[in-house]
């Protein structure tokens, strides 16, 4: 690897999560908006490489890193190498999802539920106590997490994802109480919806039955989350001015009912 964004003074977009669907459009509408994109995700170098390449066909600057972010200093590595080698992390994305599927309490072992917490809510604690203090010196910055209707309804079968993503709720409220104040803007992104994404609801209900829900629901009826109009909503979230921020937000297709009507069939949302 080749270190050379450094002294270009660009801002950083670090996305934590870059898979297919939310973080890989995410990363590529703030690289298009000028900043550098950082794209980190667990495995398939190869779809990093393509993300990459279509980036930067599109006019953008974007870099790529294969973290396993339950591991040990997995993400604290990634935030200093990103620092002090590319360039300033102005926005950090935080993308990485807990959904196991449905599972009852009896199948729910827990190591499994262990795991939920460590994907959703260590690992943003993480992800802020190594980062708020770079943004902190710099006098500000803007964290952006992804969420889902699991966050604020738990679901039968839902017991890893939703204690997982409740917890991911919480930390947000109190990251944004002790450091919005130094500038840092924290939002809490509920994605109230299934997403038009292969490879998280693609992968979760096989090719068939995906591709089935696409006809029946998405394509021309808009009625699952396009990751690239969700991208649109996290930009703009970045861009707001302090007087007016916002603090959690739910995204849902038009035609969809919110998470406080009525129980969804997939898994609790994405």
């Amino acid at each position: 690897m080749v270190w050379v964004i450094k002294m270009q003074e660009k801002k950083v977009c670090l996305v934590i999560g870059a898979g297919a669907g939310i973080g890989v459009n995410v990363a590529k509408k703030f690289a298009v908006s000028g900043y550098h994109s950082v794209l980190s995700r667990r495995t398939s170098q190869e779809g990093l490489d393509i993300a990459i390449k279509n980036i930067e066909e599109d006019g953008g600057s974007a870099t790529g890193f294969l973290v396993n972010a339950i591991q040990e200093n997995s993400i604290e590595n990634l935030i200093e190498k990103v620092e002090e080698n590319i360039g300033p992390i102005y926005v950090t994305v935080f993308n990485l999802g807990s959904q196991i599927g449905n599972r009852s309490l009896s199948e729910t072992s827990d190591k499994v539920f262990e795991r939920g917490w460590k994907m959703a809510t260590l690992a943003l604690f993480r992800t802020a106590k190594k980062l708020f203090p770079y943004m902190e010196k710099r006098g500000g910055g803007t964290l952006l997490v992804t969420s889902s209707t699991a966050a604020v309804r738990g679901n039968k079968g839902q017991h890893s994802h939703a204690a997982s993503m409740g917890g991911r709720r919480m930390l947000c409220q109190t990251l944004n109480s002790e450091f919005s104040d130094k500038g840092i803007h924290t939002t809490h992104i509920i994605i109230d919806g299934a997403v038009d994404a292969p490879d998280t609801l693609g992968k979760m209900l096989g090719e068939e039955a995906y591709q089935a829900l696409r006809r029946e629901k998405g394509l021309e009826k808009d009625g699952l989350l396009l990751p690239e109009k969700i991208a649109e909503t996290y930009y703009h979230l970045a861009d707001q001015h302090r007087s007016a921020w916002t603090h959690e937000i739910d995204l849902r297709a038009y035609n969809d009912d919110p998470w406080w009507n009525t129980p969804r069939n997939i898994a609790s949302s994405i």
